[in-house]
């Protein structure tokens, strides 16, 4: 546990505001709204994302860029379908605000969060194996 909040606190302060200060508390968010379809949906993939990061936050004892290939497993589909639901004239009449905003906040701070995913993915599958924080031969 040590070397997992050694390894966030070695992250430049705009990465951690980033993700402790808004994309955490962001993606909390649908489970207050589990009553609807944008609710639900998100929940399930910040349930995925909370699963599989949280295993591999241990494994490698930090802020590993591994961290960013659940991300784009579960916020890719996610943000198409929310794009495809705020597309449709039919579910923005029928949605409450509460709904709209929290899919239109979804899109926009998982959308930023994927551009960084992306970037993170693809330097992990090239050997970018290194835990922030930790010297380069205590990550796995």
């Amino acid at each position: 546990m040590n070397d997992i909040w050694r390894s966030l606190r070695s992250l430049p302060a705009w990465v951690q505001i980033w993700v402790v200060g808004i994309l955490v508390p962001v993606n909390v968010l649908p489970f207050f709204l589990l009553d609807t379809r944008v609710g639900m949906a998100a929940a399930l993939a910040a349930l995925f994302v909370a699963a599989t990061n949280g295993p591999l936050m241990w494994i490698y004892r930090g802020m590993n860029k591994v961290l960013s290939i659940p991300h784009l497993i579960a916020w890719g589909p996610l943000e198409i379908y929310l794009l495809m639901l705020l597309a449709d004239s039919g579910f923005r009449a029928e949605a409450g605000a509460l709904e709209l905003g929290l899919a239109v906040l979804l899109v926009v701070i998982n959308g930023i969060s994927l551009v960084f995913d992306v970037m993170d993915s693809a330097k992990w599958v090239a050997g970018d194996r290194a835990t922030p924080g930790l010297p380069p031969h205590s990550s796995s």
